[in-house]
Parts: structure tokens; sequence; C-alpha cells
């Protein structure tokens, strides 16, 4: 299992703000799709008993875990309140927890992704487009009209580029595992080491799309982290004509030394012996020579 599957049943905090009851409806349309559970619980304090396309909505996560045997939580609430509600899942023992919240103050995300490895939630995010495990489930916002049902992992720091890619391997015929959107910002629970592990472990993924941009290093210990489990991975860099030592639009994407900017991640990949493509059009071909 890749994080969750068809049988998951999934809770959303935040349910009743139009974020969460609008992607709510969304997952649980893919849900009917797929055969799927889907999303059989919301959360937001103080509306308990209210409903959200037809998803009973409770006051506190513990609500719900009584009523509901919770695999999974997807997060839409405020960032002032959203290390007080990843902490609220984890407390409740919730594996996976997906964040789509951005802007949350750092040392909120710090002390909540601290406290959820404590409990052993798996937090996915912040400031991500969720996951999506064709032909199973899916948790966040990623458009399901893009992707297939296949053997190609996908994990990416990026939201709407993932869109592009998924778009340009389903066209080719390369259907997906997992499509795992980790969030831009410096501080995130699952990195690409994390992901490739989670790949392995499941048995289903044949090759790796690797998806970065400029600043930090988490590209390259993702892609080492591939080649010692024996899995194929294909790279795509954005950000190659970025200005170096500027912030870029993810609050994680900001070039440090020299070391993490598009041309020097490039570079290093290469050095790794990973294909790099130059443009997501080309991902397609380079899969294809790898798996």
């Amino acid at each position: 299992m890749i994080y969750a599957d068809k049988d998951t049943e999934i809770l959303v905090q935040g349910a009743t703000g139009s974020q969460g009851a609008f992607h709510i409806n969304l997952m649980n349309q893919y849900a009917k799709e797929v055969g799927g559970r889907g999303v059989v619980a919301g959360m937001t304090p103080g509306k308990g008993g209210q409903q959200v396309h037809g998803v009973p909505v409770y006051n506190t996560v513990w609500d719900a875990m009584d009523h509901h045997d919770i695999g999974a939580s997807v997060i839409f609430v405020p960032a002032g309140g959203c290390g007080d509600a990843i902490m609220e899942a984890a407390d409740a023992r919730i594996p996976t927890v997906v964040v789509i919240t951005e802007h949350i103050p750092v040392h909120d995300v710090m002390r909540a992704i601290s406290y959820a490895r404590t409990c052993g939630t798996k937090v996915i995010g912040p400031n991500c487009p969720g996951f999506l495990i064709p032909g199973e489930c899916k948790l966040g916002i990623t458009p399901t009209n893009l992707c297939r049902k296949g053997d190609i992992g996908v994990v990416s720091r990026s939201g709407t580029l993932t869109y592009e890619v998924i778009s340009e391997l389903s066209l080719a015929g390369f259907g997906q595992s997992g499509i795992i959107g980790i969030g831009g910002d410096p501080i995130i629970g699952q990195t690409f080491s994390d992901v490739m592990d989670v790949f392995y472990a499941d048995g289903k993924t044949r090759a790796t799309v690797l998806i970065g941009e400029v600043g930090g290093n988490l590209e390259i210990r993702g892609a080492k982290r591939a080649e010692s489990l024996g899995m194929p991975v294909v790279a795509y860099i954005a950000g190659i004509s970025a200005p170096k030592e500027k912030r870029m639009g993810h609050a994680g994407a900001i070039v440090e030394g020299g070391e993490s900017d598009a041309a020097s991640k490039i570079e290093r990949l290469k050095e790794l012996g990973i294909p790099v493509a130059t443009r997501p059009s080309e991902i397609p071909l380079l899969v294809k020579e790898v798996v």
C-alpha cells in the first residue's frame, strides 16, 4: 500500500470550510468511481452534527475516531490552526496525514511534524497537493482525469508541474502507481527518500519520476536512496533560468552557496547516472529507456 488504498477511511479536518467541502465532494466522486471508501467523516470544532455532501461532521478528531476506522486525514485548516490540527490527528494515531494548507508558521510546522513522528504518523506536506493512487484513492487536490493506473511512481515538490508530468506520462501510455506531492516548504514531513522507501515496500512500482526545483538537496538524497534500492529514476528539475541567490515561489526554494540551484542539481544527478529531462515532454522517452 502506498500510504492509503481504496479501503482506507478518510477524515477531512476543516470539512465545513469552502475548500474542505469542495474537495470532499471531488474525493468522494473518485472513490465512487473506483469502488473505494473515500471520505467518511469531517471535523470542524463547533460544527458537529452537520453534514457536508452527506459526510457527517464531528467536533474533534477523537469524536470521528469513535465512529469510524480512520486510516488517513486530509487537512484544510487555516494556517494559524494547522499545527494543532496535525498534532490532534497524530495524537489519535492516524497513520497518514496530508496537509494541503500553505503559509503555516515555521515553528508550528517544526513542532507538529516532530510530534507526529513520535506518534508514528507520516505527514505529507504542508503546502502540497496531497497524493493520488490511481484506481485506489485520492487524498488532496490532484486532478484525477490526467492519471491512469500503472507502475511508474511520481514524487514531486511542485503542484501544477506534477499535473503536466502525469499528463505526459499518461498520454505516452505510462500509468502511475502513485503520485505523491511532498510540498515545497522548507520544513516538510515525508521527503523524496521516504517516498522512495514507500514505493519500494509496496512492490508495484517499476521506476520513479522525481520532480524537483531549486533549493536544498532533497532531490539528490532521494535519487541516491532510489539507486540504493535498485529502483530506476528519471528526474526533472525546474528553475534552470531562475536567478541565483533569489527566493522563488515556494518557501523552500532558496539557493544556498551555489549548490542548490537547478544547474548544480542537474549536474550532480547526471554524475550519479540519473537521466535528467530538459522539459516535461522528454520524461516519457527517458522512462522508456530505464524500464
